[in-house]
């Protein structure tokens, strides 16, 4: 009962504080009769009470704690299975051989941090990308993105480029990864 209330009160009272504020730098009260006091005291709880009931209903439900164990419990099972039979395209070679091309102690990094062939480089305009919260925090969960669409069609009418620009793509990667930022990495020649 008591988290079904915790919402609703926190919003009222952000408002309430809010509220508040704005209406005495606006218009101080006189405390000169107690009617006016009272009056604005009810039209700030009434604004209050609205405001709160509307940013809970904006809110929406989350999901039921039953439906979260669900998506969990089904996350987990996934995460059990093994990969698909697929074997790897000829692409995937290039990306492990890229890996394999890495000082050892980047290798070591990247046992932790999935690198994900992709094939939505145009819809980001990249040939790779880094998400995640650096090697020195672990806010988020780290992954690096190779986008397979943009470098063939920039570099796939030769093998031999294309292969050194997803090595080139992948150091740019593993040094955001490492805490460069986008200006660092471009010093860096990558």
């Amino acid at each position: 009962m008591r988290e079904t209330f915790r919402a609703p009160l926190r919003a009222a009272a952000i408002t309430a504080f809010t509220v508040g504020t704005v209406l005495f730098l606006v218009n101080p009260p006189s405390l000169s009769g107690a009617e006016d006091l009272l009056t604005l005291l009810a039209g700030a709880a009434a604004l209050v009470l609205l405001t709160a009931w509307a940013t809970v209903a904006l809110m929406g439900d989350g999901p039921d704690e039953r439906e979260f164990e669900q998506i969990v419990r089904r996350s987990e099972a996934l995460a059990r299975m093994p990969p698909p039979d697929a074997p790897p395209t000829e692409f995937d070679v290039l990306v492990v051989d890229a890996i394999d091309r890495l000082p050892a102690e980047f290798q070591k990094l990247l046992e932790a941090t999935p690198v994900v062939v992709s094939h939505r480089g145009r819809e980001h305009r990249a040939y790779g990308h880094y998400y995640g919260d650096t090697v020195a925090r672990d806010g988020y969960p780290d992954r690096i993105l190779i986008y397979r669409d943009t470098l063939e069609r920039d570099f796939g009418h030769d093998r031999d480029v294309l292969s050194a620009e997803v090595e080139r793509t992948l150091r740019h990667e593993v040094a955001h990864h490492l805490g460069w930022g986008e200006r660092g990495v471009r010093d860096l020649g990558l």
